[in-house]
């Protein structure tokens, strides 16, 4: 349930970030494709974080603390892109217009994201 949860979380900061960073978007055709692919692309967003986030932390250590952390936003930036770069690959309908773009709605998401699991609690938190 918790991972649902953290799924629908994800997809409605998607949503939101589509709605305020002008270069991300999401073009269905129709409501449910609109839901369908904000859904998978943020599974693609999650897997991305979770499979290549903490690698890039062990392997990047000292550019965080040269740039005492502004580094992790240039991260979640080129992570955002992947995403894009993947959601393409399967003919999704989502749009990152570059890096800038990327940089803005990565931290947009991470906002969203955070206030939203501010309010929602998680199932595996309620133990």
């Amino acid at each position: 349930m918790g991972f649902l949860i953290r799924l629908a979380i994800t997809a409605v900061a998607l949503w939101v970030t589509t709605l305020i960073v002008p270069g991300v978007k999401v073009t269905g055709h129709n409501g449910f494709n609109t839901v369908f692919t904000l859904v998978v692309v943020a599974l693609i967003f999650g897997a991305v974080n979770a499979l290549l986030k903490p690698v890039i932390k062990v392997f990047g250590c000292v550019f965080y603390l040269l740039t005492l952390g502004l580094f992790a936003l240039v991260v979640n930036a080129l992570l955002f892109l992947l995403t894009d770069w993947i959601a393409r690959g399967l003919d999704l309908s989502f749009h990152v217009n570059g890096f800038w773009a990327a940089f803005w709605g990565a931290i947009v998401m991470a906002v969203v994201s955070w206030l939203i699991s501010v309010v929602v609690p998680d199932s595996l938190d309620e133990r």
